[in-house]
């Protein structure tokens, strides 16, 4: 069992940045695969970004150049550093691990941006 606790979430204006941590409940080194994901009131969840064990990251083209993961493994946390954010990134954020054969997901935290 992998647990994650998000934070940082919070209500900024168009432009503005903000970091989002989570943390697990175990050793980060061993998970294959960390990402974030969001969701927005009627739409699917989708990716934002992913980091790998080796270090490798995943971005869609909607976030690319604004979002950086990152992944400190002393403290278990993996972090999306969001810049110029716009109101179309307000959802609920999740952190996602892919441990072994299994898949574990956060609680959430709110994003809103206001135009």
């Amino acid at each position: 069992q992998v647990q994650l606790v998000e934070s940082g979430g919070g209500l900024v204006q168009a432009g503005e940045s903000l970091r989002l941590s989570c943390t697990a409940s175990t050793m980060i080194l061993s998970i294959n695969n960390l990402g974030w994901y969001r969701q927005a009131p009627g739409k699917q969840r989708e990716l934002v970004a992913s980091i790998s064990s080796f270090g490798g990251r995943n971005y869609p083209d909607s976030v690319k150049g604004r979002f950086t993961i990152s992944r400190d493994n002393a403290k278990n946390t993996v972090y999306l550093q969001m810049n110029s954010l716009k109101p179309e990134d307000s959802a609920i954020y999740y952190c996602n691990a892919k441990y072994r054969l299994n898949e574990y997901w956060g609680q959430g935290t709110q994003v809103t941006v206001s135009s």
